[in-house]
């Protein structure tokens, strides 16, 4: 019986050294190799051709999100495992739109991880059990919602996202919107570079007409920040 290949990708060496110890602990997983970002988990995805990569959610230069849709769109025999921290619906609709086969918590039990592994190489999705009824709800109701043309931009987005939406719209910098929310400067970076790809924004004066086009924040406030000359590199 051949061994089921697996690329590990977290940006911390510690918690890839737990997840290779857990999964190498069942007789049939081999952990091929490991990455600590994004794009070289997608190097790892072609140069080993796994069975199974799981990604962390959260990593450097390409997130979870970002390198799943690439490793789908490149290799799509991968079946692709998203690890994190976040168990809100949206970044499993998300995780799931983007080609992944499995959600998982990182505060799940070591039998939840072996169990998705086990469930994607079967051709079937698994979500941690706290997720699965709602989070497939609510991936059910974004596919319907995407289909009839009825999806508010708006409304992909995270609760933690609209958050930073919102700050960031009002002019905060990252390190103050992390002092705010109590996150790491990071955290907000990942959570504003998902929140403006999501949008189609590319800079704070985009970012500031459309928190004015939809209401976000009083347009007087809204009409200060368009014409104040703040470039992206101001707040970042």
């Amino acid at each position: 019986m051949n061994a089921t290949k697996i690329v590990l990708a977290d940006d911390h060496q510690v918690v890839r050294l737990g997840l290779r110890t857990l999964l190498e602990s069942e007789p049939d997983f081999q952990v091929v190799g490991e990455a600590g970002d994004g794009l070289e988990a997608v190097q790892m995805a072609k140069r080993f051709s796994p069975d199974v990569i799981i990604l962390d959610l959260m990593m450097p230069r390409l997130n979870g999100i970002q390198a799943a849709q690439q490793i789908q769109r490149r290799f799509p025999h991968i079946r692709i495992v998203i690890l994190s921290m976040f168990d809100s619906e949206a970044y499993v609709v998300e995780a799931l739109s983007a080609g992944a086969s499995a959600y998982v918590l990182k505060g799940s039990t070591t039998e939840d991880l072996v169990a998705a592994v086990r469930e994607v190489l079967a051709g079937k999705r698994y979500l941690s059990p706290s997720l699965s009824e709602r989070a497939i709800d609510a991936y059910i109701r974004y596919v319907q919602s995407a289909k009839a043309g009825e999806l508010d931009v708006v409304e992909t987005l995270t609760p933690r996202e609209r958050e930073v939406l919102h700050l960031a719209a009002q002019g905060y910098t990252n390190a103050e919107i992390a002092k705010m929310l109590t996150l790491s400067s990071r955290t907000v970076e990942t959570h504003r570079a998902h929140m403006m790809r999501r949008l189609g924004l590319h800079s704070q004066v985009d970012l500031a007409r459309f928190a004015l086009e939809r209401g976000i924040l009083p347009g007087k406030q809204q009409q200060n920040l368009i014409y104040s000359g703040k470039s992206e590199s101001d707040v970042s």
